[in-house]
């Protein structure tokens, strides 16, 4: 296990590398102009200057990358163009929002998929489930969270479509509002955070109950015909029994590798979710990024989302091989 840790870790950081650099030699074929952004549309073209001479721009790019890697090792990301605040900062500040989006989708999106297989293994090749896992595999993910937005905040009026809280100038200890309400003896925030996170957690986690679904679908149905399991129900074991003692455990090893997909995925769909909900995120933060040229901000931000997506592939590996032992890591 410490060997496979420490190889893990090791590519982490050789992906990282790789990843800040491809992103860094964008700045040099981007025709954005980070100082003129920074020092605004009319502003004279001698402070524009002095601007690039400050930011080191005129300098070649490895020679940038050079003082990037330098700061990086204190933790230093550089500055944003567009909020003027150190990228680290805005990167911690945006993350935990994010990561609490995240978490929760990831957990509903499981959630359901485990219903839907269970659903297909109990209803057989039932045309209605099928077309109705279909249609919703085949909605791209814009037009669902659309969809969401219209019918369950424009219309019902069932739960608020944008933000993450309707308390203002809340602030709790782990950042995560999901909990931090029940640790500050303020409930009503919790609740208020949950009522936030539901449709945009639902869109995120649409795809990830159909592509897990179906795949653990089709595993359960392969497991499910194998001997070992017609000998647990030869000694008396009820089906339902069969199916979580025997089924499950044996056909998760594909289930998982396609959560590992999907948990990528979404990295992309939250650029999306975050933007339609407009709830302040690593998502929404980048998009802004991008308008603005902010490639110190798209670098941090790579840069979590890297690391984050890496941890993430290490412990559905180990989660295979806890659920297969002849899976080894």
């Amino acid at each position: 296990m410490l060997r496979y840790l420490a190889k893990r870790v090791a590519g982490l950081v050789v992906v990282l590398l790789l990843m800040s650099f491809i992103v860094f030699c964008l700045q040099s074929i981007i025709p954005a102009d980070p100082a003129r952004a920074m020092a605004g549309p009319t502003a004279p073209a001698a402070t524009v200057e002095a601007i690039r001479q400050q930011l080191g721009l005129e300098d070649p790019v490895v020679v940038q990358y050079g003082r990037f890697l330098a700061r990086l090792v204190h933790g230093d990301l550089g500055t944003s163009v567009r909020t003027r605040q150190p990228v680290t900062d805005d990167v911690v500040r945006y993350a935990m929002g994010t990561f609490e989006l995240i978490i929760v989708s990831t957990v509903m999106g499981l959630l359901l998929a485990g219903l839907l297989a269970l659903i297909q293994h109990a209803f057989g090749r039932f045309s209605a489930v099928r077309l109705a896992i279909v249609g919703a595999g085949s909605t791209p993910i814009f037009l669902s969270a659309l969809l969401l937005v219209y019918f369950f905040w424009f219309r019902l009026d069932w739960l608020p479509g944008t933000g993450r809280l309707s308390i203002p100038h809340f602030s709790g200890p782990t950042g995560f509002a999901l909990i931090d309400g029940f640790l500050v003896g303020r409930p009503e925030v919790s609740l208020d955070a949950f009522r936030h996170i539901l449709l945009p957690a639902f869109a995120l986690a649409l795809p990830i109950a159909v592509a897990v679904g179906r795949t653990l679908s089709s595993s359960l149905h392969d497991v499910m015909r194998q001997s070992y399991i017609r000998t647990a129900r030869g000694k008396g074991i009820g089906e339902t029994g069969v199916l979580l003692r025997h089924g499950l455990r044996n056909a998760a090893s594909a289930p998982l590798a396609m959560t590992a997909l999907q948990v990528r995925l979404i990295f992309g769909n939250l650029l999306i979710v975050e933007q339609i909900f407009a709830r302040p995120g690593l998502g929404l933060y980048t998009v802004q990024a991008f308008a603005s040229a902010d490639l110190p901000a798209v670098l941090g931000v790579s840069m979590a989302f890297g690391t984050f997506y890496i941890l993430v592939s290490i412990l559905i590996e180990i989660g295979q091989s806890l659920a297969d032992p002849r899976i080894g890591l």
